[in-house]
């Protein structure tokens, strides 16, 4: 593998962006038996992006491509900052297999880690496949790509943009990710890679139902270089209780790199949602997703939804918080930042795939 020099960096989420990429549900994927209440979220996630950026929709062939066209047109999306693509994929969680940029000397670099679907949990070859397709049909410009053999998963990190980064230890030291690594060598991988100085490693924290072996953009989130959101629970009788005081505690002790305590920002546990099949459904306000001027923040129909809002609000003073509802996109055991991959400002995206499609759209690109 590879290593980079130290002058790259991965940037905060509220770093500029040029654009944010969605895989859209088809018949192929796991959503075929609840598509119309999916796609009516994913639509309104398209939408809110489109208002304040570039949003890169991968559909798995053309006539999928035309059938997505169609319905973000009947949803009254901006089509003027919509790009469409076509490449095959298994599954709709593109933060997980999605590049990773990093800024080198300022340049964007998309880095291509591998995806083994959460630990060889289900089929993913095409998913591991997408960026590395995307970029050879001009899908990213003339962004520079480079493969990293390291199995890595956008939602199992998170970044202040200045060396800092959170993980848990569940997921980045499980044997079925990347056996042959110990916690040092990592460490030494993300300095290299990431431009990481020091990783907060998480013992404690899981959501039921969650199959990614704890992410940790479900559980604790960067708002700025000093303040972490994440998610806390306060019912003795709910069996997340104990888990989640733990890594309350752990946050607790956390110290900035300069030596100072973290702004802790409490985010409310939703009630139990549950699957036909009865299984707890991991559901997180931890899961938002920062965009230019806004934080996407999913939303469960529960009345606990205003107070995450609120929060939040004190969070990110200068950005609109909306919330979303993903009481859909729950039932597959992810939300709102688990199918999104943002792309910092730099990255060009190529153009729009409508038009060689057959949509008949003679609309003109930005």
């Amino acid at each position: 593998m590879q290593l980079m020099p130290n002058n790259s960096r991965l940037p905060a989420e509220w770093a500029p962006q040029s654009g944010v990429m969605l895989a859209w549900p088809h018949e192929g994927t796991d959503w075929v038996e609840t598509m119309a209440a999916v796609e009516s979220t994913y639509a309104e996630i398209a939408r809110q992006i489109a208002r304040r950026e570039l949003v890169m929709i991968v559909c798995a062939d053309d006539a999928h491509l035309r059938r997505v066209y169609k319905r973000l047109r009947a949803e009254a999306v901006d089509l003027a900052t919509v790009r469409l693509t076509v490449a095959l994929f298994n599954d709709t969680w593109i933060r997980d297999y999605g590049p990773f940029t990093v800024l080198n000397n300022g340049a964007p670099i998309l880095l291509d880690f591998r995806f083994n679907a959460w630990g060889d949990k289900y089929p993913a070859s095409r998913d591991d496949a997408l960026t590395r397709a995307l970029h050879g049909k001009g899908a990213f410009g003339d962004t520079a790509l480079e493969s990293v053999t390291l199995v890595l998963e956008g939602g199992s990190i998170d970044v202040d943009g200045e060396g800092s980064m959170l993980t848990t230890r569940a997921c980045l030291l499980s044997p079925t990710r990347n056996p042959a690594l110990n916690q040092s060598a990592l460490e030494a991988v993300f300095r290299k890679q990431l431009g990481i100085e020091q990783v907060l490693w998480l013992a404690h924290g899981y959501l039921a139902g969650d199959d990614t072996d704890s992410h940790i953009d479900m559980l604790a989130r960067f708002c700025d270089p000093a303040t972490i959101a994440y998610t806390a629970c306060d019912d003795p009788n709910d069996p997340h209780y104990a888990p989640l005081k733990a890594m309350a505690a752990e946050l607790v002790a956390f110290r900035t790199l300069e030596g100072q305590s973290y702004r802790l920002i409490p985010l409310p546990l939703p009630a139990p949602i549950y699957a036909a099949g009865g299984q707890r459904l991991p559901a997180s306000y931890s899961n938002f997703l920062i965009i230019n001027g806004a934080v996407l923040l999913p939303t469960y129909n529960d009345p606990v939804d205003s107070i995450a809002q609120r929060r939040l609000t004190a969070a990110f003073p200068d950005r609109e918080i909306v919330g979303v509802d993903c009481t859909a996109l729950i039932q597959q055991y992810g939300s709102l930042h688990c199918m999104t991959m943002q792309l910092p400002a730099g990255v060009h995206l190529g153009s729009d795939e409508s038009n060689a499609s057959g949509t008949g759209t003679t609309r003109q690109q930005p």
